[in-house]
């Protein structure tokens, strides 16, 4: 047996065993979406008897757990999420005090929270999932994301490491040393998972304006969903793109095989996909296992605006749910109520403007709710969260067309987004733009 070996068998604990082990008031934080912490999640409601008030944090649920859906551990449990998923939009819905969100930059998600949770005197605890201790060396490797984790373990009290099996071995700076680690459970389960969204004919259509907007040897930023999966099937004649990306998709690996992406052109780090999460099939998890083209590095440093902008020729790529006609992007909510979250997207749309011929591009459908409401709007909803403001806004991208915002005043922005509405919208926009001056 080696050294480590040895170690590691007296930091074993059961799930049961670790719980308990935790103090009655603390913060624990978990891995982010692909990464997140099943073996807790889905056990520490057995154990409210044990807590006075624990906060647990954690980054886009992809499953549902009972801690923070269930109404009677209200006052006893309160899950902070960087980013709602399906089960806390449900819970807020119904009013309960289970989830809170936390406004965030993904950048500074994990630095800021950590230094809040400080300033509070909370005992902060790092539980997250790892692949199996290699025993010639003694290191885990913390898998699909490292977004706050390895920021995050840098700075708690308490660390433990969720050993499953099913984790991927992902290059970058995702390995923790067994001596940085307090207690070490065994959780074997499947990695979450997400479908692959077929686009629509909007999304087409989208798609091919964008397209016009990426030239040959462009660094790519690329988010989810219909229309970015769109986008990259339109994108499969360029030629040496790149990636830079907050998280890596299953398209990536598309425009990798068919020859489109080549990294050989990036600026920063050449030759090397470069993002902070993956989400995805399990297809794309078994391709990045142990790919040296692949490397996950800190959120802190991949969405940082000023190292995006390092990337010439950089284009950030993401979706939102409504603009307003001065250029004010809703992504996250609807009216006050919370819906997703910020995430990267202002950190790359800032970071693209500034790079040397880079572009921040915003795509949306014209329309919603099947067609009877205009995603642009006079003004946005009461309450409605800016993701991007305004000054921030470069480029507007509908199935109707694409406008550049930079620079224009605000009745020059009117006339640009009224331009790529819905037609059936155009003349009530029209004439609330003149009731509001901008005309």
């Amino acid at each position: 047996m080696s050294i480590w070996n040895e170690g590691l068998e007296a930091k074993r604990r059961t799930v049961d065993e670790a719980i308990l082990a935790l103090p009655k008031n603390c913060a624990v934080i978990m891995g982010m979406a692909s990464m997140e912490s099943q073996g807790f999640m889905s056990n520490v409601h057995r154990f409210a008897g044990h807590f006075e008030h624990l906060r647990v944090l954690s980054c886009l649920n992809m499953q549902s757990y009972e801690f923070c859906e269930d109404p009677k551990y209200e006052g006893t449990f309160m899950n902070e999420n960087w980013f709602f998923g399906p089960s806390n939009r449900k819970a807020v819905k119904l009013g309960y005090r289970l989830v809170e969100y936390i406004p965030n930059n993904l950048h500074q998600a994990g630095g800021n929270k950590l230094k809040a949770l400080k300033d509070m005197g909370a005992t902060i605890v790092y539980w997250g999932p790892a692949t199996p201790m290699r025993e010639k060396t003694g290191f885990f490797n913390l898998g699909l994301s490292n977004v706050y984790e390895a920021e995050t373990i840098d700075a708690a009290d308490i660390v433990v490491l969720e050993e499953n099996p099913n984790v991927p071995w992902i290059h970058g700076d995702t390995a923790v040393h067994l001596r940085d680690v307090d207690m070490v459970v065994t959780h074997a389960a499947e990695i979450p998972t997400i479908p692959s969204l077929e686009p629509g004919d909007e999304e087409k259509a989208i798609a091919r304006h964008i397209a016009d907007l990426v030239s040959d040897g462009s660094t790519l930023q690329i988010g989810i969903g219909g229309i970015p999966n769109a986008v990259a099937s339109l994108l499969k004649d360029k030629k040496d793109l790149g990636v830079h990306t907050e998280m890596f998709t299953e398209s990536m690996i598309d425009l990798f095989e068919c020859g489109a992406i080549t990294n050989a052109k990036k600026s920063l780090w050449p030759g090397k996909f470069v993002f902070t999460f993956a989400l995805g099939s399990k297809r794309m998890y078994e391709w990045l296992d142990d790919n040296p083209a692949a490397m996950e590095l800190r959120g802190n440093y991949v969405n940082d605006p000023f190292v995006i902008a390092q990337n010439d020729n950089m284009v950030s790529i993401n979706t939102a749910i409504t603009v307003d006609l001065t250029g004010q992007v809703c992504s996250e909510s609807i009216g006050p109520v919370q819906y997703s979250g910020t995430g990267g997207q202002l950190d790359t749309h800032r970071g693209a403007q500034k790079a040397k011929n880079g572009r921040g591009i915003i795509a949306l459908r014209s329309t919603a709710k099947g067609g009877s409401i205009s995603t642009i709007v006079p003004v946005l909803p009461p309450g409605a969260a800016v993701t991007v403001p305004r000054q921030d806004l470069d480029w507007v991208v509908t199935e109707f067309g694409a406008v550049r915002l930079l620079g224009r005043s605000t009745g020059q922005r009117a006339e640009a987004l009224i331009s790529i509405a819905h037609p059936d919208f155009r003349e009530g926009l029209r004439r609330e733009a003149e009731k509001m001056g901008y005309l």
